[in-house]
């Protein structure tokens, strides 16, 4: 077993046996534990994890998002990245506009209800297809409001300044690399209600030493099946780009989650991954001399990557 997915299983492992029985928003339940950490060297290759497939184009797009401030799915659905639909979609069908078929419950239902399921895909494509053709129609309901891209390139100050803590990070760790105050922040009381989505990964900060530089993200809430993976490769792909741009080594990405979570229609699937055995460790390459800021998703390349299939698992919204 490779590092990165050890760490992985031992994190799944921990909540399975462990884990205490508790109710969740969703109304799905959950076992939980509170408090784990998992630091993932990246001298030993990306964690981008083998023991089920994981897409990098899903993660990296993603984190283009964030960095460029943008806050709609249309950017995202123009890569066929669909990990944000669902907020999206949720806000449209409990609008007035709508006058199709009831949504409501629409992600447990379309477990259960081959009927419902034609009717929530059928809705689901025509949705997508107006966001990336009807601008505003995606303007209205492409937008999550002020999720993690507002929080990190445009958050709104005391006296209504805007603070780009991206572009402050990258300043600081030039200027000042022993500051203990490389930190950004997505978690903005004064905006918790106006997001689709409470930030899950609140607040990361840098560290550097030797020339090497190490990031650790605070995570409140992770979905250990369906969010975890995903979150691992975006902060080990955010650690390499932040080092490249700054002209420091990467170290080690730690991350320590909150409220770690699985929920309970994710069981079976976990029990599958944790049958299977892990192969070595793909390369992450970044194939341009562009700024971090400028890179596009056809710049990464992801080297001798092997995995056991992907395994399927309702999301909870």
């Amino acid at each position: 077993m490779n590092s990165f997915d050890d760490a992985y299983h031992q994190l799944m492992n921990r909540v399975m046996t462990e884990g205490t029985e508790k109710t969740d928003r969703t109304n799905t339940g959950t076992k939980s534990v509170f408090g784990h950490q998992m630091r993932f060297d990246l001298n030993e290759g990306f964690p981008l994890l083998t023991t089920k497939k994981v897409s990098f184009k899903l993660v990296a797009t993603e984190l283009i998002w964030f960095l460029r401030g943008d806050t709609n799915i249309k950017y995202l659905l123009g890569y066929n990245n669909n990990i944000w639909n669902e907020w999206a979609f949720k806000k449209y069908v409990e609008s007035s506009d709508y006058t199709g078929p009831d949504m409501t419950d629409f992600g447990r239902r379309a477990l259960t209800d081959e009927t419902f399921k034609a009717d929530y895909k059928n809705e689901m494509d025509e949705f997508k297809a107006r966001i990336l053709s009807d601008d505003a129609f995606s303007k209205k309901y492409g937008t999550l409001g002020n999720v993690y891209g507002k929080q990190w390139r445009h958050w709104q100050g005391p006296n209504g300044e805007v603070i780009d803590q991206i572009k402050n990070l990258i300043d600081g760790i030039k200027n000042k690399p022993d500051s203990r105050r490389h930190i950004v922040s997505a978690w903005n009381p004064a905006e918790i209600e106006t997001m689709a989505l409470p930030p899950c990964h609140t607040l990361f900060q840098f560290y550097v030493a030797d020339g090497v530089l190490s990031l650790q993200l605070y995570q409140r809430s992770g979905d250990i099946f369906l969010g975890i993976p995903f979150n691992i490769a975006s902060y080990s792909l955010l650690l390499a780009l932040v080092a490249r741009e700054c002209g420091l080594k990467t170290g080690d990405f730690i991350h320590t989650i909150g409220d770690a979570h699985i929920y309970s229609n994710h069981y079976d699937a976990v029990n599958t991954q944790l049958s299977r055995t892990s192969y070595p460790a793909a390369d992450l390459k970044i194939n341009s001399d562009k700024s971090m800021f400028e890179l596009e998703y056809e710049d990464f390349e992801i080297v001798n990557y092997q995995s056991h299939p992907a395994i399927k698992a309702p999301i909870a919204v």
